[in-house]
Order: C-alpha cells, then sequence, then structure tokens
C-alpha cells in the first residue's frame, strides 16, 4: 500500500460514500410510506428496492478502483521484476474502411433532382476527405 492508511481524501470519500447510503435509504423510506399510502402503487415499491442499490453504488466504485489501481501495480512490478524483457501487449488492429464513391442516378428528366443528388455526393466525397 502507498502511503498512510488515512489519508483525508479517503476520508472525504468514505464521507460521501456513507452520505449516498443515508440520502438513498431515507429515499427508500419515503417511497415505502408512500407505497403504504391509500394511493402508493407498486412503481412506489419498486423505487424502495431501487434506492438502496443507488446509494452502494459509490461504494461498489470506489472497491472497483482500488481493485483494478491493484491489479495495474501488480502488473508493473511484474514487468519491472522480468526486467523489462516482455513484450508490451499489442493493441487490436483497428479496422480498415474502404469507402466507394457515390454514384449520382441516372438524369430522370428531373433537373431539380439531379442537382440535388450532385449536392449530396459533393458533400460526401468532402466528408471522406
Amino acid at each position: 500500500m502507498h502511503g498512510r492508511l488515512v489519508t483525508p481524501q479517503r476520508v472525504a470519500i468514505a464521507a460521501v460514500c456513507v452520505a449516498a447510503l443515508v440520502v438513498c435509504c431515507g429515499l427508500a423510506y419515503w417511497q415505502w410510506e408512500r407505497f403504504s399510502q391509500a394511493g402508493g402503487s407498486f412503481q412506489n415499491l419498486g423505487y424502495v428496492f431501487q434506492w438502496p442499490l443507488f446509494g452502494l453504488f459509490p461504494a461498489f466504485m470506489v472497491w472497483r478502483i482500488r481493485r483494478l489501481d491493484a491489479r495495474r501495480r501488480a502488473e508493473e512490478a511484474e514487468a519491472a521484476a522480468d526486467g523489462g524483457t516482455r513484450e508490451p501487449v499489442a493493441e487490436p488492429p483497428k479496422p480498415v474502411v474502404t469507402v466507394e464513391p457515390v454514384r449520382t442516378p441516372a438524369h430522370d428528366g428531373d433537373d431539380e433532382l439531379a442537382a440535388y443528388n450532385r449536392m449530396l455526393a459533393e458533400l460526401h466525397a468532402r466528408d471522406q476527405r
């Protein structure tokens, strides 16, 4: 682990996670009260289950970021232990996009339509450059 176990940043992150959970549980309770009333619906009951999940999401994100950071540090340490002899992971090749020129339809006697099609073909060709 890097540095101290308790830092102001970690305390702030924990406080935000706890505050989010408390607020969202309060909203779940509010939705439960609305469900219990005569005008309550099953939509309110759905929100009762949904709000706590929203409250847990910041804590999940902190856990996930820490896990990914630990994995990255382990890979860096492994690469340093190998002395840099490992080949870097190659990125997958990017797909090659081929664009065929736009062909305008044959002139059917409608000059306005033919001019419009030429304009569209020019715009398309300009976008491809």
